[in-house]
């Protein structure tokens, strides 16, 4: 399938009902189920650069998380971590989807382990890139949570976002890319433009960052004991959102790692910013 191809239907949103969630997810290629689950506060667009080297080897399914992108729902609890967990699980069983290869980054790694401590037998792989650690903090992450309980947030959140200077800043996506550059243009386009534009998904931000708890999260500690499925560790080496070294003591908790590859130059994007090097990665780690 050439790229071009690829790109078009990766482009396609397709929609699938479980319990009162309504999942939105895309789909290329052919070949092995993998599953790529979407950072804060991005979609599963973030992953169109790197599905047309994994459409090649792969059935690409990249899903909304609930609150981020179009997975909407009306129940707080398909918020939180477990919640979209569950949601997934029960949507990937709807697509028919029982085997699979598994991969997050930032936040969508956190829920990847959600969905692999569910059905681990299903998980053929976890590929997890720049993601949560337990007992670490990432900056600011704990100070938007704080705001989104206060009156006022969706106003402020709507207007950071909106700041040029605000979404270059540590406080916004600064940390997230060593080239600035790219957080203008399309990366406005796709990730922030349509949360400006609608008062609707910055309510659905605030509520995920209120349901995302990191006392759960920390819990993983004990629970990464339970994944047993090959893991591998694709990151960014200069991101100080997550940083390599916490990543790498972490790796200790997982009873099966299969390799931990650096990318020297990356931060938390790293799909955004290198994905032909991320691509190469992922197909080293699961094929």
């Amino acid at each position: 399938m050439m790229e071009t191809e690829v790109a078009a239907e990766f482009a396609t949103t397709h929609f699938i009902d479980v319990g009162q969630a309504r999942v939105c997810y895309r789909k290329a290629g052919k070949g092995p189920a993998l599953v790529l689950l979407n950072g804060f506060p991005l979609s599963g667009l973030t992953w169109r650069k790197i599905v047309p080297a994994l459409a090649r080897r792969f059935t690409c399914y990249a899903l909304d998380l609930v609150g981020l992108g179009d997975t909407t729902s009306p129940v707080a609890s398909d918020f939180s971590s477990e919640g979209q967990g569950a949601v997934f699980q029960r949507a990937l069983r709807a697509l028919d989807v029982s085997s699979y290869a598994l991969m997050g980054n930032d936040t969508g790694g956190w829920i990847a382990r959600e969905l692999a401590i569910l059905e681990p037998q299903k998980v053929t792989h976890l590929v997890l890139t720049n993601t949560e650690i337990p007992g670490h903090r990432p900056p600011w992450i704990p100070f938007y949570q704080t705001l989104a309980m206060l009156p006022g947030a969706t106003f402020v959140f709507r207007q950071v976002l909106a700041s040029r200077l605000m979404r270059r800043s540590a406080m916004g996506f600064g940390g997230c890319f060593t080239n600035l550059d790219l957080i203008d243009g399309e990366f406005t386009e796709l990730f922030v433009v349509p949360l400006v534009a609608a008062p609707s998904r910055i309510s659905s931000l605030v509520q995920f960052l209120i349901q995302m708890k990191f006392s759960r999260l920390d819990r993983f500690a004990e629970m990464h004991g339970k994944l047993t499925m090959p893991v591998s560790f694709v990151w960014g080496a200069a991101d100080p959102t997550f940083p390599e070294a916490a990543a790498r003591a972490m790796t200790s908790q997982f009873p099966n790692v299969s390799g931990f590859a650096t990318i020297p130059h990356g931060k938390l994007f790293i799909q955004e910013e290198f994905p032909d090097q991320l691509a190469a990665l992922t197909l080293d780690s699961v094929l």
